[in-house]
């Protein structure tokens, strides 16, 4: 396993969850009848073969930690956490937790489809661990959180699936005590519940819980998590940052099978570290001091020792994405930009094979890898028809750089249709770093800048009273 550098002071001296040489094998039959058949083998045959969804995973989770579980559909992430949460025994292995755990595994989890919303909060509160006296006390603000309605004294059949997880998410959230497990409810129910939710987990670690969360989602993992852990193929590939952590489960999941089994390689090597695995084999990471810009400076330039990024790439074989760079609002080169002015990212794309329904697209992030805007020409309803093997595609987009003061990472990328399915020619990640500065001696908080203006008029109580 591929991990971050930590000392021992660092961290707490004892880790809420801890997780041990875990594995698990399930048993597969080709035929039904064959669990019969081995039923009465006694030992002396065998008429399955060992699944192992886990294989030795090892890992801690400290008192406050938000820590995020990645990896693809079939990696053993939900597996994991039903044998942290109790409800599935391992083959090998062990995991101690020093607190009682309150889980949302699966939609619904725990509750009856014929019990009214009242008797399911009542029923999955009880299996939580909670006494009806405590669930009494939390009732209200259950059902505020779950907002309902009077679908609350209706049976749970009649529940839409967003409904039922409003519910199931509000039990648990509510009857967790120090150790909170979701596993994807964050990606059902609509944006204002999403929020309300991610806001009530950002409250719980406030208060001192620790929460596991698994999600797909890797912008919540990067802006949430303190930590993350990536299963691949049952095993824990890589452990550490968030963002260096999404950065490697991104490169598995669009890179090449030869360029996946290159990197597997590299993480799984002994005395392997997340911070030093290259993730693009022609660029290394080159620390620089950020500029210092003098306050009255407002025009756009090209700064010369401007940091160096680790870039990630992903393709290159069959497109190549070559001489990014940004211009200011006159078409000089510039990586220092002014909040507020007009800007311009050029690429070229060279194509070594043709290609259909061709997208170029840009991203801009934040250094902790949060997406702040990104733009294609697909988006904006001009997908190019057809590109031929050997062509060249001048790429440029001009936008006004409305962003707070601040450093920023550039992503590009080339895709295509292929059998009616979108797919990646060429992606290059953190390709460049940008330093955007004020246009004015305004202060701006956030990361947008919206030019604002402020103004007031003290009105008399007379007028106010009128208005």
């Amino acid at each position: 396993m591929c991990s971050e550098t930590a000392t021992a002071s660092d961290r707490p001296a004892d880790p809420v969850i801890s997780v041990r040489a875990l594995s698990k094998a399930y048993r597969m039959y080709e035929r039904p009848t064959d669990r019969l058949r081995q039923a009465f083998a006694w030992g002396r045959h065998r008429y399955y073969h060992e699944f192992w969804a886990l294989r030795d995973v090892h890992f801690d989770v400290y008192p406050g930690e938000m820590v995020g579980i990645v990896g693809r559909n079939g990696s053993g992430k939900s597996t994991l956490l039903q044998i942290i949460a109790g409800t599935l025994a391992p083959t090998a292995g062990s995991v101690r937790v020093q607190d009682r755990v309150s889980a949302l595994l699966e939609l619904g989890s725990g509750f009856d489809p014929d019990f009214t919303g009242r008797e399911n909060v009542f029923f999955s509160g009880a299996i939580s661990g909670l006494s009806r006296q405590a669930i009494e006390q939390k009732y209200d603000a259950i059902t505020a959180f779950a907002d309902i309605g009077e679908f609350i004294e209706q049976p749970l059949r009649t529940y839409s699936t967003g409904m039922a997880v409003r519910l199931a998410f509000a039990v648990q959230l509510f009857a967790a005590e120090r150790v909170l497990i979701v596993d994807e409810a964050l990606a059902v129910g609509d944006e204002g519940f999403q929020r309300k939710c991610i806001a009530a987990l950002e409250r719980f670690q406030a208060d001192g819980g620790t929460i596991l969360l698994v999600t797909h989602d890797t912008q919540t993992v990067v802006k949430m998590c303190d930590r993350a852990v990536l299963l691949d193929r049952g095993e824990v590939l890589a452990a550490g940052s968030s963002k260096r952590v999404i950065d490697i489960y991104q490169k598995l999941l669009y890179s090449s099978c030869e360029d996946c089994d290159r990197l597997r390689a590299a993480l799984r090597a002994p005395g392997a570290r997340i911070e030093t695995i290259t993730l693009a084999m022609d660029r290394e990471p080159t620390p620089a001091p950020e500029p210092t810009i003098p306050a009255s400076e407002t025009a756009a330039f090209h700064d010369t020792e401007m940091v160096r990024t680790a870039e990630t790439t992903y393709g290159g074989t069959d497109a190549e994405i070559v001489d990014v760079g940004m211009f200011d609002a006159t078409g000089q080169p510039a990586n220092v930009l002014v909040t507020g002015q007009p800007c311009e990212l050029r690429y070229r794309v060279r194509f070594h094979v043709a290609a259909v329904g061709v997208r170029f697209g840009m991203m801009l992030k934040t250094k902790e890898g949060v997406d702040v805007a990104g733009v294609s020409n697909a988006h904006v309803g001009r997908r190019i028809d057809r590109v031929e093997a050997g062509q060249v595609v001048a790429v440029r987009f001009r936008f006004t750089m409305n962003l707070a003061p601040g450093t920023y990472f550039l992503n590009t990328g080339v895709g295509c249709l292929h059998n009616g399915d979108e797919i990646y020619l060429h992606r290059r990640v953190d390709v460049a770093a940008i330093r955007v500065i004020p246009c004015d001696d305004r202060e701006i908080y956030g990361l947008a800048f919206v030019a604002p203006e402020v103004s007031w008029a003290v009105v008399s109580e007379e007028a106010s009273s009128n208005a």
